[in-house]
């Protein structure tokens, strides 16, 4: 659950301080679990929340990009002439803008899909899709320029 903290809010005090929320959320709701999912999701739901949250309260801005000109489709990058390592991904996704690690965290690694994203972040579907696109490239960008 730590691991999920990091990845969204990528600050060591903010995420034991979340975690340590969640979990005395959970405790004191304990009574709301009804067993229709695994208790280890349902807390994980309790854990990415309180990590949105945290991360709203630092005023990050999803914009809603759906209807700006400047995203284009053809921008294609070859992501199998990268030799990436587990190391440099890590690094490269803490390097990240605070929404599009956000976006791509929720996706890639904690399983979402975009319309839970969405949800989740009160933003446009559409928002979601192209904040993950957006930085799955600047990923690449990052890997490219380091050499990983």
């Amino acid at each position: 659950m730590f691991n999920v903290c990091m990845r969204i809010l990528n600050h060591v005090g903010e995420a034991e301080d979340v975690l340590q929320e969640a979990f005395l959320d959970a405790f004191l709701k304990i009574s709301d679990f009804r067993q229709t999912s695994t208790f280890g999701a349902w807390l994980k739901q309790i854990v990415v929340n309180r990590a949105i949250n945290q991360l709203r309260q630092r005023k990050v801005e999803l914009v809603d990009v759906a209807d700006s000109g400047d995203f284009q489709d053809e921008d294609y990058v070859d992501e199998d002439d990268i030799d990436m390592n587990v190391a440099a991904v890590r690094t490269a996704i803490q390097q990240l803008p605070d929404g599009f690690r956000t976006v791509l965290s929720l996706y890639l690694l904690e399983g979402y899909d975009h319309e839970e994203i969405a949800d989740i972040l009160e933003i446009a579907e559409s928002t979601s899709r192209t904040q993950y696109i957006r930085a799955k490239k600047r990923l690449l960008e990052i890997l490219k320029k380091r050499g990983d």
